[in-house]
């Protein structure tokens, strides 16, 4: 072992010594907490906030185990400060601390100092570990002469840490890239949250590492702002989630809700599949007025009077009562649920004086003999009535979201009526029997007819009032308890912060100790804090409308390359799908690097680029592997397992993806057995056998693109998903056909 290593090694041993008493720290509280006996309601909630907290604690302590110290910086005036994954400072809390948060204005040197503007760094360390282990030590030199020429320094490489992450074997989870963040990077990932920040970039660039630690960076500098209302991440499937899923726990970040377009909407789980056809349809933006004709249909006029019974006789309900009443609730401009209430208030009075007019009526002709009271009894029996209920919920029913899309595409007839504009044959894209899976494309209609349907609320805001003031209460006495213990607390940066009452009541739910960022996910319409949308080309006009209403303050950060939309209701402008929610106030920065893709694997794709976006910003690669792609016709896809086999040999305990058409994709598990498949698919498995859909954001050591000219064909995307497809391999690639190759591949040598 070096000096270099050993003494590295005695100070990282020190600051996991303080990591693990900061554990045991938060553990002994939270047993104590939970071992608390609590005889009500309120002491309850206490110890439910108290846990809360603490189990959140622990969560990020645990998060930030591996690769807690992760370099240092040595000032050309002889002092060093070290960098990590949080913030640690002395039990005495004087001088420096021991351990700086990469996110701190202490850490940027680390990540922007150069030999031509070092910022007083003379030299940049990157320590090496496996779990508590320092396994190596990597100086880039930025001011020779302040380094003393005596010393140890180890290799002076300014790229190695950066090359061997890149080079390294995928696992199936990402990394988290805060050991190796670059300059064009953090520019990004340190811009300030307000407004609309576009990043686009090529395949490779690092758009969703950047994305995450920007969540992270956010975090951790508008800390106060954000726990409130916790941050969204949305990510283009549930494979991709799984994907990311461990770099934020392993930045110390847990208020984050991970969400694909299809959940979200609580309680609607999108499992179901439809053509492309009818996914467009859905996504067109006029899809907003045909829910408003939608929700108007529901709202009837019967032709002919007709009678109800009550009573045992009956009334008559006639055509210019309702229309009358239809007219008074619909100028309250209430949204349909709850200008019902209105609707059926005055039908109830019209029913009520045609029953007292038979009941109440002298019979010499004098006046009405029945009192206010009688009518009131009157109108409580007709409320009360099912069969007059049934009535009028034909006429204007209390319609859930659901309901209202299962009877629209179960009628031929209303989707005429709500849908003018379309043709025969894309009315009859949408028609659907009830009862069938919900779609990803419906999830946006959901939200959208939600915002039409709305709710009686009037119960729900006052139980919300009433239990934000029980929750505040409950802190308040949370708050004496901590503040007997909260200096300890002040030797990790991230810790709890001191917080009033009601800062803290809105950080957590008391009642049952759901998290803010359970909350959230719990609630359509929750206001994010700030949204990063992944992938965000492939976003629809309607999903755009149902994002924005979680965003009102326009916080938000959006990755993604229009050279890769995959979905027919996507986008190829990104002024076309802002401009509408914010006009000119956007910023676009892109990222010009190609860290993932070798420039062998590039050059193959870029012809393919070309044809979907000529006008745009080809990323340049900055490593070659010496394996050019090849390309290897084939009688059948049986073929695949013995080609599997050899790719194996090639990557060792590395990851190899089969991407298919979805035509393909039939024969090709047959010849896979073993290959993990699909959207479930375990992506820690050696083989997985995926759509170029289900691939999108992810990376493998090898890719094997089968069929390409059925995805050329597959749709008017056709050329953007063979790039995607092409684009997924940080080490290999091959193309196995049956048929002809496409032409934009013919220069691609067989082997």
């Amino acid at each position: 072992m070096s000096n270099d290593v050993a003494s590295e090694q005695a100070y990282v041993s020190m600051l996991y010594s303080h990591l693990d008493d900061l554990r045991r720290r938060a553990s002994g509280r939270l047993s104590t907490v939970l071992a608390t006996a609590s005889t009500n309601h309120q002491q309850r909630s206490q110890r439910d906030l108290e846990s809360s907290m603490y189990k959140i604690d622990l969560a990020q302590l645990d998060g930030v185990e591996n690769g807690l110290c992760f370099g240092r910086l040595d000032f050309a005036d002889g002092s060093n400060r070290y960098i990590g994954r949080i913030g640690i400072s002395r039990p005495d809390h004087a001088g420096d601390p021991l351990l700086v948060d990469w996110r701190a204005p202490g850490s940027r040197p680390f990540y922007l100092a150069t030999v031509a503007s070092p910022e007083g760094v003379a030299r940049r360390r990157h320590i090496q570990t496996r779990f508590r282990e320092v396994i190596g030590v990597e100086d880039e030199a930025l001011d020779q002469s302040a380094v003393d020429s005596t010393e140890d320094t180890g290799s002076l490489v300014s790229e190695g840490a950066l090359l061997s992450a890149l080079t390294a074997n995928r696992t199936g989870q990402m990394r988290d890239i805060v050991e190796t963040i670059q300059t064009e990077q953090d520019e990004i990932i340190r811009s300030e949250q307000t407004g609309v920040l576009v990043v686009e970039g090529g395949p490779g660039t690092g758009k969703t590492a950047v994305a995450l630690h920007r969540a992270a960076y956010l975090l951790y500098h508008h800390r106060e702002a954000l726990s409130k209302r916790a941050v969204l991440i949305i990510g283009p499937n549930t494979t991709f989630l799984r994907y990311i899923g461990r770099v934020l726990p392993g930045l110390g970040e847990t208020a984050v809700v991970l969400s694909t377009i299809g959940e979200m909407f609580p309680g609607v789980h999108a499992t179901g599949t439809e053509p492309d056809a009818a996914a467009e349809i859905k996504g067109r933006p006029v899809m907003a007025d045909v829910l408003v004709r939608a929700v108007a249909d529901r709202q009837r006029v019967p032709d002919e009077p007709f009678e109800v019974e009550f009573d045992k006789d009956v009334v008559v309900i006639e055509p210019t009562v309702v229309e009358r009443a239809r007219g008074r609730a619909r100028a309250t401009k209430l949204v349909h649920n709850q200008a019902r209430l209105v609707f059926v208030r005055h039908m109830i009075d019209a029913l009520a004086r045609q029953v007292a007019d038979k009941v109440g009526a002298d019979v010499f002709g004098g006046p009405n003999l029945l009192t206010e009271g009688d009518m009131a009894v009157i109108r409580e029996d007709l409320g009360n009535a099912i069969a007059v209920q049934l009535a009028l919920d034909e006429l204007w029913p209390d319609l859930t979201p659901q309901r209202l899309l299962e009877d629209l595409y179960a009628d031929s007839i209303a989707v005429e009526i709500a849908a003018p504009e379309f043709s025969r044959d894309e009315r009859a894209m949408l028609r659907r029997r009830i009862g069938s899976e919900w779609t990803v494309a419906d999830v946006p209609l959901l939200d959208e007819a939600a915002e039409l349907l709305g709710v009686d609320d009037s119960e729900e805001v006052a139980r919300q009032d009433a239990e934000a003031e029980r929750d505040r209460a409950y802190a308040e006495g949370v708050l004496d308890i901590l503040s007997r213990d909260v200096e300890d607390d002040l030797e990790v940066l991230m810790a709890w912060d001191l917080l009033d009452a009601d800062q803290l009541a809105e950080r957590h739910l008391v009642d049952d100790g759901m998290t803010v960022a359970e909350r959230a996910a719990a609630d359509r319409q929750w206001a994010y804090g700030h949204i990063i949308v992944d992938e965000a080309q492939e976003l629809s006009p309607m999903a755009w409308r149902m994002v924005m209403r979680h965003s009102p303050n326009r916080s938000l950060t959006l990755v993604g390359d229009v050279a890769q939309t995959s979905e027919p209701s996507g986008t190829s402008s990104w002024a076309q799908v802002l401009e509408p929610y914010v006009e000119q106030r956007w910023r676009l920065d892109r990222l010009t690097v190609n860290y993932r893709t070798p420039a062998e694997i590039m050059a193959v794709a870029e012809a393919v680029r070309q044809t979907v976006d000529p006008d745009g910003h080809a990323p340049t690669s900055i490593r070659s592997v010496g394996t050019d792609p090849w390309r290897r016709q084939v009688a059948d896809l049986s073929a695949l397992a013995d080609i599997v086999r050899t790719e194996q040999k090639g990557v060792g305990d590395g990851r190899i993806a089969v991407l298919v058409a979805p035509e393909a994709l039939t024969a090709a598990r047959d010849a896979l057995p073993d290959a993990a498949v699909g959207a479930g698919a375990d992506l820690t498995e050696p083989v997985v056998l995926l759509t170029v859909r289900q691939a999108k954001g992810l990376e493998f050591d090898s890719v094997l693109v089968v069929e390409p000219s059925l995805m050329l064909d597959a749709s008017d995307r056709g050329a953007n998903d063979l790039y995607v497809a092409l684009t997924r391999a940080t080490k290999r690639l091959g193309i196995v056909h049956t048929g002809p190759i496409p032409a934009l591949l013919e220069s691609v040598a067989t082997g």
